[in-house]
């Protein structure tokens, strides 16, 4: 009987750990990762995203995670590990432009994921690229993320530094695979 494979979204304001804690989880459990598009697209073009380019971002983050679902083992219940998702991107797109128009399309996708890890805004702000603002805008993006995440299921918040952010990491992915077991039996 095929597997079905997982897709858990790392979500975060920046400077949240989002990239170091998928690398993290990838090493400890395997998996494919889902690259943040917006670090690529920025260190490609050297600036930000204007409103007229974030449906584009979308829908590129969308088409690597669909991508990666492409190359997982069937036969076996896959990670696939995202850093960040497209919900990310509209949340920008509320605080940065004022536009909302993309907030279905990204809760509709949302809706898929087996988990949600919310990293929590604790560690120390540190400038990481262009696509990074400072703590106001980290603490905005953290607020506007509480109330749109409050739309959906299976979202864990993931605080605290090192070792204890990755293992409480680890904690929520592994209550979602010991539910899982216990509704096969």
């Amino acid at each position: 009987m095929p597997g079905s494979p997982k897709v858990i979204c790392v979500i975060g304001a920046e400077c949240t750990g989002k990239t170091v804690l998928v690398r993290q989880l990838a090493d400890a459990l395997g998996g494919s990762v889902v690259p943040e598009v917006l670090r690529d697209w920025c260190a490609a073009r050297g600036r930000t995203p204007q409103q007229h380019e974030q449906a584009a971002l979308l829908q590129a983050q969308l088409d690597q995670e669909e991508q990666a679902l492409a190359r997982v083992d069937t036969t076996q219940d896959a990670l696939v590990l995202a850093d960040t998702g497209p919900l990310l991107t509209a949340v920008y797109s509320l605080q940065y432009f004022a536009d909302g128009s993309l907030l279905a399309t990204a809760h509709a996708h949302h809706r898929r994921y087996a988990l949600t890890l919310w990293l929590q805004p604790d560690l120390p702000w540190v400038a990481d690229g262009l696509q990074r603002d400072g703590s106001a805008t980290q603490w905005a993006v953290h607020q506007l993320l509480a109330h749109h995440l409050a739309h959906h299921q299976r979202v864990v918040p993931i605080a605290g530094e090192g070792p204890q952010r990755l293992q409480a990491a680890l904690a929520a992915l592994a209550s979602i695979s010991n539910r899982r077991q216990q509704t096969k039996g």
